[in-house]
């Protein structure tokens, strides 16, 4: 396997707390900000996980695909979005077509995948020419990469094998791949503490569309060129 994996469950339980369900929808209205109007594409959710965002998408007018390596996350996916069609695969191997999508969207997923540049190729191939990728990540430079970094210091999965990134480090990844950013938001200003998310969430979205230093969560748009093939 390729990827880290976690189960339904764990997903549930933190999205179910009061500040993972606050940090879920800041960081899910950044990527769909940069998504943009979906109405009418075909959207490939790679890592869909349980399909909460999955949803998102297809409520938003998507015709979704969503793949993930856990049988147990496709089920559950398979019952949050009804109307949409959900694949078990790895993200380094999907099992899908080339240049059959508008749109992919990878969320927190390149940072618990050993091979990040087979996922992100993987992801360029099933794009159209002109096609959009938008990725939602850690950030590198925030309190909760510190309280993340120290848990898998101590052996604590995921964080043990998790990559943080910057803008610039995820421009390059995409660059490599021949993509080309065309715009970054920030996400998840705050301590990883409900008293202070409580206090600073209200300018959250504002924020993260002057700055992404101090984000916990980077969202990135990033284009494949207009006649690029494969």
């Amino acid at each position: 396997m390729t990827e880290t994996r976690i189960g339904p469950t764990r997903y549930a339980a933190w999205r179910s707390s009061p500040l993972g369900g606050l940090a879920e929808r800041l960081e899910h209205e950044a990527l769909l900000d940069l998504a943009g109007p979906l109405a009418g594409l075909n959207v490939l959710d790679i890592g869909c996980g349980d399909g909460v965002l999955g949803a998102k998408l297809a409520a938003a007018g998507a015709k979704v695909t969503g793949v993930d390596a856990n049988p147990a996350m496709i089920g559950q996916a398979q019952r949050a979005a009804p109307g949409a069609t959900f694949l078990v695969g790895d993200a380094c191997r999907l099992p899908v077509p080339s240049a059959g999508f508008d749109l992919a969207v990878i969320n927190t997923v390149l940072c618990l995948v050993k091979d990040r540049r087979s996922a992100l190729a993987e992801a360029a191939r099933v794009l159209q020419s002109g096609g959009r990728l938008v990725i939602g990540e850690l950030g590198r430079w925030s309190l909760w990469a510190a309280a993340r970094r120290l848990r898998g210091w101590l052996g604590a999965l995921p964080w043990r094998e998790a990559h943080f990134s910057t803008p610039a480090s995820l421009a390059a990844e995409l660059a490599s791949v021949g993509l080309v950013v065309g715009a970054v938001r920030g996400a998840v200003f705050f301590p990883p503490w409900m008293w202070a998310a409580q206090r600073m969430a209200p300018w959250d979205s504002s924020l993260g569309r002057r700055t992404t230093l101090g984000a916990a969560y980077l969202a990135v748009r990033a284009q494949k060129p207009i006649g690029q093939t494969g």
